[in-house]
C-alpha cells in the first residue's frame, strides 16, 4: 500500500444518457446530464467519479460542470490522491459551490484511497452490508395514470412507492387518493413536493393526506420559506423530511437546531461527495435525525459509490436510490451495484467496484487534462 499516489491526468467524458421523460415540480428532463471521469495516477491504476447535474435544483448543467471539470483537473496534476481533506479544499478554494462535479472528483479519490488499501469502499470506510431495499419513484402526472404506474410498481414487487408532487395542492391530494385506493395499505407511500408548495398549500395538504398513511413528505416548500418551517412543523400530522434545504452540514445544523425537519436527504450532487456526507450523516446521527440516501439521475456507477456509503452510515434509515430504474434507456456501467428486485447488492471487488463501458465511452465527448 502506497503512502503516497501522484495524479497524472484526468479524463472528463461528457456522459449523457438516454431516459424516458421524467417530470416533477420543478421540470421535465429527458436525458441524464451527467458527467463521467477517470483520475489517472502514477500507481498505476485510476479512480472513477460521475455526477448528475440536474438543473431546476441544483443549478448545475452539464455544460458547467464540463468546465469546471476542467479547471479542477488542472489544480489536482501532480498532486497526492491520498490526501483527500486537501484535495478536496483545493475545489472549495478555487469555486464556491458547484457541488454536482465536486462530487464526482470527490468519488474518484475514494475510489483511488480504497484501490490502494486493497478494500471495497465500504470496508474502506468501516461499513458492513445491510440489507437495502429502494422506493420506486412516480413522475407527476394525470391522478389515473399515477394509479397505475403505482398498481405497476406493486406488481413488480415494490413495497414503497415515492410519489413526486407539489404542481397543485387539490390535485395533489387526489393524485394520493387514488394511488392509495389503487395500491391498498400495505404498500408504503411516502411524497415529495420538490419545493413546489406554498406554506398554506402544505397546511392544506399534509392536513388533507394524513389520512392515506404517509410516511414523510420531502421539501414541502421552496428554501427561502425555511422560515416558515419550524411553524409548518407544528401543524402537519406527516413528518418532514428536508432535502433541497440541506446541502451541508452547515444547513443540517441550522434546520435541525431550529426545529424545521424530522429527517435528511442526503445527496452527493449537493453535498459534493462523500467527505461532505458523512458529516451531515454525523451531525444528524447525534441528534437523533435519521437520514435517507437519494440521488439525482445517475447511472450504476454513482449507484455504486452511494451503496458503499449506505453500509458505512448506519443512521441512514430510508433508501430511495431508484435513479437507474427511472427510464434510463441506456446502462453504460460495467460491474458495480447490482437490482434484485428492490433490493440493492454489490460485490466485494476493491474500490468502488464499478467503471463506464468503454464502448459508451467511444460516443462521449472527451477531454484530457
Amino acid at each position: 500500500m502506497k503512502e503516497q499516489i501522484t495524479i497524472t491526468h484526468i479524463d472528463i467524458y461528457r456522459f449523457s444518457i438516454p431516459m424516458e421523460p421524467f417530470t416533477i415540480a420543478t421540470g421535465t428532463m429527458n436525458h441524464a446530464q451527467n458527467t463521467f471521469i477517470r483520475v489517472h495516477t502514477d500507481a498505476g491504476f485510476y479512480g472513477v467519479g460521475e455526477c448528475s447535474a440536474f438543473p431546476m435544483i441544483v443549478g448545475e448543467t452539464q455544460d458547467t460542470c464540463l468546465v469546471i471539470a476542467k479547471d479542477f483537473a488542472k489544480l489536482w496534476k501532480g498532486k497526492d490522491a491520498l490526501n483527500i481533506p486537501e484535495r478536496l479544499q483545493q475545489l472549495h478554494d478555487a469555486v464556491a459551490g458547484n457541488g454536482t462535479i465536486k462530487s464526482a472528483f470527490d468519488m474518484a479519490l475514494y475510489d483511488i484511497a480504497a484501490k490502494n488499501a486493497g478494500l471495497p469502499l465500504y470496508k474502506f470506510l468501516g461499513g458492513e452490508k445491510r440489507e437495502v431495499e429502494t422506493d420506486i419513484t412516480i413522475g407527476i402526472g394525470r391522478p389515473e395514470v399515477m394509479a397505475e404506474k403505482a398498481i405497476f410498481f406493486k406488481k413488480s414487487g415494490a413495497t414503497i412507492l415515492k410519489v413526486k408532487l407539489g404542481k397543485n395542492a387539490v390535485e395533489d391530494v387526489e393524485r394520493i387518493k387514488q394511488i392509495r385506493e389503487a395500491v391498498g395499505d400495505e404498500i408504503k407511500i411516502r411524497i415529495d413536493a420538490n419545493q413546489g408548495w406554498s406554506f398554506g398549500d402544505a397546511v392544506f395538504a399534509l392536513q388533507t393526506l394524513v389520512k392515506y398513511n404517509i410516511e414523510f413528505c420531502e421539501q414541502p416548500m421552496r428554501t427561502w420559506y425555511d422560515d416558515k418551517l419550524p411553524e409548518l412543523m407544528k401543524l402537519s400530522p406527516v413528518k418532514i423530511m428536508a432535502d433541497e434545504s440541506v446541502y451541508n452540514h452547515h444547513d443540517a445544523r441550522k434546520q435541525i437546531e431550529s426545529g424545521s425537519c424530522h429527517y435528511v436527504n442526503i445527496k452527493m450532487a449537493k453535498a459534493g461527495g462523500i467527505y461532505e456526507a458523512k458529516q451531515i450523516h454525523d451531525l444528524a446521527a447525534v441528534n437523533g435525525i435519521p437520514c435517507m440516501m437519494g440521488g439525482m439521475l445517475e447511472s450504476r456507477i454513482a449507484l455504486s459509490s452511494k451503496l458503499h456509503f449506505v453500509y458505512s452510515s448506519p443512521n441512514i434509515k430510508f433508501y430511495d436510490m431508484d435513479t437507474c430504474m427511472l427510464g434510463h434507456l441506456v446502462d453504460p456501467c460495467v460491474g458495480g451495484a447490482t437490482y434484485d428486485g428492490y433490493f440493492l447488492n454489490i460485490a466485494d471487488t476493491p474500490g468502488i467496484g464499478a467503471d463506464a463501458d468503454d464502448k459508451f465511452l467511444e460516443k462521449c465527448e472527451k477531454f484530457v487534462i
